[in-house]
């Protein structure tokens, strides 16, 4: 989710397109806060592992 987020951000910054920006924003804060929950260890919508 984060490496989708980058890319959003990336398309959207050299394209000039506004809804890719923030699409890729918002991907990055989730994909940032699911992966600091997975490291502590906390479940996940309770799953403790995600494959």
């Amino acid at each position: 989710m984060i490496v989708l987020g980058l890319i959003l951000l990336v398309i959207g910054w050299l394209a000039g397109i506004q809804i890719l920006w923030t699409i890729g924003i918002a991907l990055l804060v989730i994909g940032a806060i699911l992966a600091l929950l997975g490291a502590v260890g906390r479940p996940v919508a309770g799953r403790r592992y995600w494959y």
